[in-house]
Order: structure tokens, then C-alpha cells, then sequence
């Protein structure tokens, strides 16, 4: 099979837990990666630099990435991705887990699908405490969170959220960097990378098994509807009229329903959050 990477980032805000469990999930893959690419990201804690001292110790495929300040994850992933030269890069986020299978079922379809130069997979959600309380990783994963599937449906679904789950992805290396790879833009990197994607006529697509454990807590809702959100919201839909996605209209609408979402109670929030993604 072709090569493949895996690129991570990590800054001082990571659990060291947490990031142990997420290479952990890398060296027991059934078919492991060439190279696990971590970017650290501004200086690190000292709990940090040992778990990347210790995994590295005993895995000579963990490349480390040491940018001299915080820059975030967009700056960080493409200071990482500027260095990979494997036929693919599979992304994977430090607070998250990969299933053992999850790089060879990937490499397996797109070596069967040339065409597609993005797959990314359904995500199991699991709780972090249930987790550690009953020592059972499956036991605490009881949602799974699905997105269309087909070229056509993601390239709709495309035109009003990110249509890929980011932690999830597999990619061809040769087609990010031609598109322009990662860049800074506020909690939506992915899904402005999409966007460029599709509109250099990149094919996609999904696949519906659950490869990645995703670790969703309070916390990750409140930072999507913190500060600084709305100017986000407002440069994606610039983006996407830029990149001859939508319409000028589209965008004001976009930004609407966006917007209006990310100011529910956080309660309601959770709740229509579960219908939208959840199967």
C-alpha cells in the first residue's frame, strides 16, 4: 500500500493523558502509519514533553515539530503537513482515539477508489468519565456522529457546514497542497480547506463505519460559541462566496442560521446538536 503520515498538533493547553491515549491508538493500528507527524505547537508543559519523550523513545516514527510560539492549529498543521512527503496524511486531534483498523480500511478504499482524494469516516462520541470509570472505551461510545456519504451529497451539505469529520480524514498530500493546504481561520481550518477542495473539483466522500473515538465534553460547545465565533462565521461565508461555492444571499443566510444556532441555551443546543448529527 502507499505511504501514509499522520499529523497532530499539540500546544500546553493538551491533557497529557489524553495525548498518551491518542498515540497509544496510533502504534496499535493493524496497519500502522510510515511516520506520525506531532506538531508542537509553542512551548509545551513538562508533563507534555515527557509523554512525547517517552512515545518517542520507543517509536522512531514520532517526528516532532517544535514552532517557537503558539501560532494555532491552522499555522501549525500546514508548518506540519510543509514537511510530509507521503502519498497520504490522515489527521487525527490529541483528545481523540483511532480504532485499531481505522488506517488500513482507509488505505484499503482509496487504493479501490483513485478518484477520491478525501474520505473521512462516522465518529463515535464518547463520554471522557464513563469512560475512565468503567475502563471500557465501546461501553462509553453510545452515539455516533454520520455525514453524508456520496461526492454529490457532501458538496451539498458543503454549501451550509463543514462536510467532513476532520479528526477522521485520510488525504491525498499531493491534492491539499495543491489546493493551498491548511489556513488561519478561527475553529473552521477544515472546513475552509473543504471548500477550496470542492472547488478545484476534489472528490470526497464518507464512509459510514465509526473509525475515530471522539471525545465530546460542556467545554467544546462553549468554545464554539465563544468570542470571536461571529467574525469566524462571517470570513467562512466570505470564503465560500470567494471560492464560487455560493451566492452573496447564500452567505447572509448562511451566516443567520449559523449564528442563530450558536446562540441557543446550551441545553437546547446539545439537544438539536443530536438531531442533526447523530445516528
Amino acid at each position: 500500500m502507499p505511504e501514509v503520515s499522520v499529523l497532530l498538533s499539540v500546544y500546553r493547553g493538551s491533557d497529557p493523558t489524553e495525548l498518551a491515549a491518542a498515540l497509544d491508538s496510533l502504534w496499535a493500528q493493524t496497519r500502522p502509519a510510515d511516520e506520525v507527524v506531532m506538531v508542537e505547537d509553542g512551548p509545551l508543559t513538562t508533563a507534555l514533553e515527557e509523554v512525547l519523550d517517552a512515545h518517542g523513545a520507543g517509536h522512531p516514527e514520532l517526528r516532532r515539530i517544535h514552532l517557537a510560539i503558539n501560532n494555532g492549529l491552522g499555522k501549525a498543521l500546514q508548518a506540519g503537513l510543509n514537511t510530509i512527503t507521503t502519498t497520504y496524511v490522515a489527521r487525527l486531534d490529541t483528545d481523540d482515539i483511532a480504532a485499531p483498523e481505522r488506517l488500513e480500511t482507509q488505505l484499503a478504499w482509496l487504493s479501490e477508489h483513485p478518484d477520491v482524494a478525501i474520505l473521512g469516516t462516522a465518529m463515535r462520541e464518547f463520554d471522557d468519565e464513563a469512560w475512565h470509570a468503567t475502563g471500557d472505551l465501546s461501553a462509553a461510545a453510545t452515539k455516533t456522529r454520520a455525514l453524508p456519504e456520496s461526492h454529490d451529497a457532501i458538496a451539498r451539505y458543503a454549501l451550509l457546514n463543514s462536510p467532513v469529520n476532520h479528526p477522521s480524514v485520510m488525504m491525498k498530500v499531493a491534492a491539499i497542497k495543491s489546493a493551498g493546504g491548511y489556513r488561519d481561520v478561527h475553529h473552521m481550518e477544515d472546513y475552509d480547506l473543504w471548500a477550496r477542495l470542492l472547488a478545484s473539483g476534489a472528490r470526497f466522500h464518507n464512509l459510514p463505519e465509526p473509525l475515530t473515538y471522539f471525545r465530546t465534553s460542556a467545554a467544546q460547545f462553549e468554545r464554539r460559541t465563544g468570542k470571536g465565533m461571529f467574525a469566524a462565521e462571517k470570513q467562512m461565508q466570505d470564503n465560500l462566496v470567494r471560492y464560487g461555492l455560493i451566492s452573496r444571499p447564500r452567505a447572509i443566510l448562511n451566516l443567520g442560521i449559523r449564528t442563530a444556532y450558536r446562540l441557543l441555551p446550551t441545553a437546547l443546543l446539545t439537544r438539536v446538536y443530536s438531531k442533526l448529527f447523530h445516528r
